[in-house]
């Protein structure tokens, strides 16, 4: 099976986040057959009830090529043409995978061990399974991230802060507003407030980003609203503490803040040889802790085109992402 094989087979596998239970077992199977073959060992890492990470190990993991399984909806099937490969998950991130996969096989072919598999279940969402490797490490020294970084090693990446807002009020006719208290203004005000938020700028990571993500409220046209709900997530470029004290104000008691998941940013180191990038998002990289190793981040693909219909990743670029992470692979098991 080739790399453009094997990416397109995973692909057609869905597993939008909480849904990666058959490309786990996929997983399993697949790791299991080249763990036969070469003296290795699979487990699985129970998250929840249907997820769960797979492991595959040769030897004792000084280097763990990892990655997640998950993807953001809509499911969208594999195609092919000359240049690239398509589909949900073609470069975030089924052909990361399925370029660990082959590098894996590679490097055992040619006898060098001493390196595992690991890859986890919601990334997308909350890393659920970064959290609980941390909580299971197994010696590894050097964790080899995957994400799509056109196969440029990251210096450092942007960490995530995560809000919900939830406002109340009173319901009413909308032919007598004074009788209600509209909760949706005043979500619309507190996120008049947060959009004027001074945020950090850090001199590699460049500036801290906001995003209002979701908005709901409402019942019908002619009544005011009761709730409101909204998401907001904010990209770190260092300490948060700032920006924690500033998303308080704004909120300033007319809205319920509740913290879903802070993830710092993270700078990391490269290796000679292999050409460097930075990058704006978020990875599991944070969640992971410290626990499988010092960090790394490199894959095929580009971030721009992940998370929309038009996802997609070069066919040259998986070739190259193989040769990438077995030099990586090797450079850091001397």
């Amino acid at each position: 099976m080739t790399v453009f094989e094997l990416t397109r087979q995973l692909i057609n596998i869905p597993s939008v986040t909480g849904n990666e239970h058959d490309v786990g077992v996929f997983l399993e199977q697949r790791l299991t057959e080249m763990a036969a073959r070469h003296g290795g060992t699979v487990e699985r890492m129970p998250v929840e009830e249907r997820r769960f990470n797979v492991l595959c190990t040769f030897g004792e993991p000084i280097v763990t090529l990892s990655t997640h399984q998950d993807t953001v909806p809509p499911f969208i099937e594999a195609s092919e043409d000359e240049e690239f490969i398509w589909g949900r998950g073609a470069c975030d991130v089924k052909g990361i995978i399925a370029s660990m996969i082959m590098a894996a096989e590679s490097l055992l072919a040619s006898g060098v061990r001493n390196f595992g598999l690991l890859f986890v279940v919601g990334e997308e969402r909350n890393s659920a399974g970064a959290f609980e490797a941390a909580r299971h490490p197994r010696g590894s020294r050097y964790l080899i991230n995957g994400e799509p970084t056109e196969n440029k090693l990251a210096l450092g990446s942007k960490g995530a802060l995560r809000y919900e807002l939830r406002a109340s009020g009173r319901a009413c006719h909308s032919a007598y507003p004074e009788l209600g208290d509209s909760a949706l203004l005043k979500m619309l005000d507190t996120l008049a407030a947060v959009r004027r938020i001074e945020l950090p700028v850090d001199p590699i990571l460049g500036p801290s980003t906001c995003n209002i993500g979701t908005l709901k409220s409402g019942r019908a046209p002619n009544v005011v609203p009761d709730e409101a709900f909204a998401e907001v997530l904010i990209r770190l470029v260092g300490d948060p503490t700032s920006t924690r004290a500033a998303m308080a104000e704004a909120c300033n008691g007319r809205v319920d803040l509740k913290e879903v998941v802070c993830l710092p940013a993270i700078h990391m180191e490269s290796v000679p040889g292999v050409e460097t990038t930075v990058v704006a998002y978020t990875t599991d990289i944070p969640a992971f802790g410290g626990q499988w190793g010092r960090p790394l981040l490199l894959g095929p693909g580009t971030i721009h085109v992940a998370h929309t219909m038009e996802e997609r990743v070069p066919k040259r670029q998986l070739v190259e992402a193989v040769g990438l992470y077995e030099h990586l692979v090797k450079s850091l098991l001397v």
